[in-house]
């Protein structure tokens, strides 16, 4: 990784996964972690264990919050005089049927999703463009170049992130500042034992392909190679997750039958089973 002395990030959903991962990464190369989520134990520690804490701002807040993200914004400025790459991180996911879904699950997930990492971003953009240089890294997933059963209210979010970030990457890039979309498929994390139920309570409990996933230090690598490269998109995914965007965007019939061979073989049965 690139010597990121003098530079500052600035990750929200930082007190575990990637944007631990990302946080002790970018500290560990020299350079200053603003520390974000709403878990300030958890963030105190990702804090300490990146062996710098002098050089992490922990700056906790709930990302929908909208009114208090001026104030937000200011002091992530403050802390190093400007915020260098931004990481719209924080997300939470999904795991129930369309049919049996409240609605409130959708107006959540698309808030913490999709509204809130837009919120921040414009909360942030007008300072990359005046200095005329900074990243914006938002991390999408798998599921936003595709649909994927149970998970319509995360692939709604998803999608329309990437859209938001493809459409403010074009304005931008004249005025020195880029875009980055990750599109990760599984990772070992706690996105599935966090996901939201059909009458959103907590599922409480992961699934085996995100135990058996990628490593979140590894994503978090690959993620800063891409940002040293000015990357506009990558996918960072194994097995069939890593062929889902080329088949959406070369056979999405094929993609399409699949997905639906994959729920006539009783996927969804065997999600909410587990």
């Amino acid at each position: 990784m690139t010597d990121q002395s003098h530079k500052t990030a600035w990750i929200t959903g930082a007190s575990s996964g990637i944007g631990e991962a990302l946080a002790k990464a970018f500290v560990a190369n020299g350079g200053y972690a603003i520390l974000s989520g709403r878990n300030v134990d958890e963030l105190r520690r990702v804090a300490t264990e990146t062996g710098a804490a002098e050089r992490c701002l922990i700056l906790p807040f709930d990302t929908v919050d909208y009114d208090g993200l001026a104030s937000k914004a200011a002091e992530a400025i403050a802390f190093q005089g400007h915020v260098d790459v931004l990481v719209n991180n924080a997300g939470i996911s999904q795991r129930s049927p369309a049919l049996d879904t409240d609605f409130s699950v959708y107006q959540r997930i698309v808030d913490v999703d999709l509204l809130a990492p837009i919120a921040l971003t414009q909360a942030l953009l007008s300072q990359m463009v005046a200095r005329g240089s900074g990243q914006i890294v938002m991390i999408s997933s798998v599921a936003g170049k595709a649909g994927i059963p149970m998970r319509t209210a995360y692939c709604a979010a998803k999608h329309g992130l990437i859209g938001y970030a493809d459409a403010l990457r074009s304005e931008v890039a004249g005025q020195g500042v880029k875009v980055l979309v990750v599109v990760p498929g599984s990772v070992k994390t706690n996105v599935s034992r966090n996901a939201l139920n059909a009458d959103g309570s907590v599922r409480g409990i992961s699934d085996a392909a995100i135990d058996n996933g990628i490593d979140p230090d590894t994503v978090a690598s690959r993620i800063w190679e891409a940002v040293r490269n000015g990357k506009r998109e990558i996918v960072i995914a194994e097995g069939m997750e890593a062929n889902i965007p080329v088949l959406r965007a070369q056979d999405p019939d094929k993609l399409f039958d699949m997905v639906e061979a994959m729920v006539a073989n009783g996927y969804a049965q065997k999600i909410s089973a587990q």
